[in-house]
């Protein structure tokens, strides 16, 4: 009945926000609050927290219908699960001023999602040009550590790209963020037609989800790492097509689908420029079993951390999988929430970090008057 799937959907919500902190947001007990962006679904500023004195990136997810409560509720309950030195690190999440956070989080306008505050992001970093090949290595492996944690814990980002990938540079830190679009996958059952299309950035996207946009699997998400890859050795960006048929045909163009040495030959030629190092060669070599054609031939993150090329940092005995991972249960939740799922648009704007705004403006931002 319609009651009783109205409870199962609150129960299904509170079960996600259980253990979550019961304080709500006040923009007084932070200070120096900055626009950074936009994520796929809601603002990002970042604030001083005055308990902690540490910068903290609070995301206002903004829950104003089913689909949107829904989006934002799943988005909580996997950042809240993927617990990784290379995941940005989720430290509390909020109600709005003045609204403990009630036993049906449904009835909330919005959450605030507070989180590790990084110094910049990858796309950042790469419109100053291609990174230094030690550089990139060790990023890249930092990557597919933390790909590696997300993979196991049976989710797919569905979002890789540079701006979704945050750096501190003095440490050579990376993590990945953004789970906006993220989603739950168990292994153990079929999803074809079950996930929502046109998500991922069309420039990272896989030749297999151009063709099927609603077949997703981990493979997409490696795909994009290997554009990213390409794109943190040469500066540019591997496939920048207009629109989905130009980008397959930038694909086609790289990729051969039928013969291996083929499309290492091509790949080499992307990366003519660069004097072909050893490291580079086995860059080339590298970015061959990510950037396959067929899903199926493609690397897992598991099995690419252990490639030659990263071999100046691979660290077999520490790079842990999920001890709790999703099942098709939380699916499930998920379903309760809403009857139906329509896709959200893809904002990428960003601000300057550099540039101060003033507080009363960052307010009207996140709707706090």
């Amino acid at each position: 009945s319609p009651l009783s799937a109205a409870a199962a959907a609150a129960a299904a919500g509170a079960d996600v926000l259980s253990g979550a902190s019961n304080r709500s947001f006040r923009p007084g007990d932070f200070t120096d609050l900055r626009p950074l962006g936009t994520g796929v679904t809601g603002l990002v500023l970042s604030a001083c927290d005055r308990r902690t004195g540490q910068r903290m990136a609070i995301k206002k997810l903004v829950m104003r219908d089913t689909v949107s409560v829904k989006h934002a509720l799943r988005e909580v309950k996997i950042t809240r699960r993927l617990q990784h030195e290379n995941v940005v690190r989720v430290h509390e999440v909020l109600a709005p001023h003045g609204c403990p956070m009630p036993k049906d989080p449904t009835q909330l306008s919005a959450l605030y999602i507070v989180q590790e505050c990084m110094e910049t992001d990858l796309a950042r970093l790469l419109e100053q040009g291609p990174l230094p090949t030690g550089h990139a290595t060790l990023l890249f492996y930092q990557l597919l550590r933390g790909l590696k944690f997300i993979h196991s814990a049976n989710v797919l980002h569905r979002d890789l790209k540079p701006a979704n990938i945050f750096v501190n540079t003095d440490q050579l830190l990376l993590k990945v963020g953004d789970f906006g679009l993220a989603r739950i996958v168990d292994p153990h059952y079929s999803h074809k037609g079950y996930l929502s299309e046109g998500l991922v950035t069309k420039w990272y996207c896989s030749p297999h989800l151009l063709l099927s946009p609603n077949n997703y699997t981990k493979a997409i998400d490696m795909w994009a790492a290997g554009c990213i890859l390409a794109e943190m050795l040469t500066g540019n960006m591997l496939f920048a097509g207009a629109h989905e048929l130009e980008q397959m045909q930038l694909i086609l163009d790289t990729v051969p689908v039928l013969r291996d040495e083929d499309r290492r030959e091509l790949l080499q030629n992307l990366i003519k420029p660069l004097s072909l190092s050893l490291s580079l060669s086995l860059a080339v070599d590298f970015l061959g079993r990510i950037l396959t054609f067929n899903p199926m031939d493609r690397l897992t993150a598991e099995a690419a951390l252990s490639h030659p090329f990263l071999s100046p940092y691979a660290c077999p005995e520490d790079e842990p999988v999920s001890s709790h991972p999703f099942r098709i249960e939380d699916e499930l939740e998920d379903s309760l929430l809403s009857e139906h799922c329509l896709s959200h648009s893809t904002s990428t704007s960003h601000w300057d970090r550099s540039v101060q705004v003033p507080t009363d403006y960052c307010l009207g931002l996140i709707g706090y008057k």
